[in-house]
């Protein structure tokens, strides 16, 4: 391996490290919000604070254009001070992010489709401004691999932020109180974002707005925007089709499903900061081979953990659905199959790293057909399982099920077109995978003879460290091991042009 790749690999596994502990601190925040909005707040206010959850942050993702990935290849390609392209970025996102705000103000029946919401609940429209620019400034600074901050801000300040202020406003706007938490935790996120971004960009001195500029920014960003929306809608798209067919109280179960699945989640998708400027490098020096070594090794670190996770998380998820109340426990099924999806959607993820650079429109295109099809599979699902004599929370596990299917078949597709544009395998599967899965599953299936206090303490512990020690053992190489050797030296900033 060259000193450039390992310098590659060393920055990757830096932000591998610094991300799994942000996912450990995420599932210590999330648990306490899930727990208190369950049990204080009940199944129906949760649903329809998902329902508008949805449309806020799909909207503020659209008002980013992008720059969660685009970022890092103006800032690698451009001459500009790096302050003055963040500040393009941010004024920009203001703008949008305003404007959404202002009409969902006074056209809110989209965030609201069950026609149920106080003036309190719309002030939710606050946080789309302040997401669309903390997404910006976050980009920012892993362009200069400052992971640390993503961390603070996305896995300490904002969940410990909406857990307080729920359990505060209960008591004093119950009707309102997470709408209401949620957007304080937005803001506070917000400041903990550009505190270290005004040490490490200072002050854009000498930038004013260029309306020329931004139009240009606007058009050039458009093909990532669409690509980070579709992706984020095929994980939302569920509850915003639930909330259209379904009741709230099966949205706010489906909502705590997919709170706890998308933990997993976040250590694929906080690779990505890191993973960008890394792919951009190597597509200026035309090392293929590179980007193509880069998306096999970030797969297997995700796959292997994502699986192990899920297996942790799956087998006693009655237990995990339990803790927020026993309307809650209906939503296991839809858990597993989430958490499953999230373990079949690794390499897609990875792949579409590297393709919204070197195949924008044909990567768009297919993330386009994906989020349609599961579209239809999930209205199809809804409808066939409500016509059934079965409990209306089995109408979340059809959703998950149909974004299972339409993210396994997205997979395989991405994987194959990066793989013929690279001329290299890309591929993140090892047979070691299944088994570490099997004797894990087998431990976990004991725990669910435990009383279930017992099964999570004990129970979960034992599947992770079963899974661990038989992937560490025979399906992590040495070239995997360099995400745990801390004696690596670290990655030179990127320069600030």
């Amino acid at each position: 391996m060259s000193a450039t790749a390992q310098s590659d690999i060393a920055a990757l596994a830096r932000g591998g490290r610094t991300n799994l502990l942000g996912f450990l601190l995420r599932l210590l925040a999330r648990l306490p919000f899930l727990f208190i909005a369950g049990r204080l707040y009940g199944a129906d206010a949760l649903g329809r604070f998902a329902s508008a959850l949805v449309v806020v942050e799909l909207v503020a993702l659209l008002c980013s254009l992008g720059e969660k990935r685009g970022l890092a290849q103006r800032l690698a390609e451009s001459d500009e001070p790096p302050a003055h392209l963040v500040a393009d970025a941010l004024l920009l996102a203001l703008l949008l992010g305003s404007g959404a705000a202002l009409f969902f103000w006074w056209v809110p029946q989209p965030l609201f489709p069950a026609g149920s919401f106080t003036k309190l609940d719309k002030l939710v429209v606050v946080a789309i401004p302040a997401y669309a620019m903390t997404e910006i400034v976050l980009a920012a600074q892993a362009y200069r691999f400052d992971v640390a901050t993503t961390v603070r801000a996305r896995a300490i300040v904002e969940p410990w932020t909406i857990s307080i202020m729920a359990g505060v406003l209960f008591f004093v706007v119950p009707e309102a109180g997470l709408p209401l938490a949620y957007v304080l935790s937005v803001l506070a996120g917000l400041v903990a974002a550009l505190v270290p971004f005004a040490r490490s960009y200072g002050w854009p001195r000498g930038w004013r707005p260029r309306p020329r500029a931004l139009h240009a920014l606007t058009w050039r960003a458009l093909p990532l925007a669409g690509a980070d929306v579709v992706e984020w809608g095929t994980r939302r798209i569920d509850i915003f089709i639930l909330g259209l067919f379904a009741a709230p109280a099966v949205v706010g179960v489906y909502y705590v499903a997919q709170q706890v699945a998308s933990l997993p989640q976040k250590l694929k998708t906080s690779f990505e900061p890191i993973l960008g400027p890394v792919i951009t490098r190597n597509l200026k020096l035309g090392d293929h081979a590179a980007i193509a070594a880069q998306v096999r090794q970030v797969g297997f670190w995700i796959i292997a953990a994502q699986a192990g996770i899920a297996l942790a998380l799956a087998i006693p998820g009655e237990a995990i659905m339990g803790l927020m109340g026993p309307n809650f426990v209906g939503g296991t099924g839809a858990l597993a199959l989430l958490l499953a999806a999230e373990v079949v959607a690794s390499l897609a993820v990875v792949a579409e790293a590297a393709l919204v650079y070197m195949a924008r429109l044909r990567n768009l295109l297919l993330s386009v057909a994906t989020i349609v099809f599961q579209a239809g599979l999930t209205v199809a699902a809804i409808h066939l399982i409500a016509s059934q004599d079965v409990p209306a929370t089995w109408q979340g596990a059809g959703a998950a099920g149909a974004l299972f299917v339409a993210l396994g078949i997205a997979s395989l597709i991405k994987a194959a077109m990066l793989g013929r544009l690279l001329g290299e395998p890309v591929g993140n599967w090892r047979w070691p995978l299944l088994w570490a899965a099997g004797p894990a599953a087998f431990v976990g299936w004991l725990a669910t003879l435990l009383p279930e206090w017992a099964e999570l303490a004990f129970g979960v512990p034992a599947v992770l460290a079963t899974y661990g020690l038989i992937i560490w053992r025979w399906g992590f190489g040495p070239d995997d091991r360099i995400l745990f050797r801390r004696s690596l030296a670290a990655p030179e900033p990127a320069p600030s042009g």
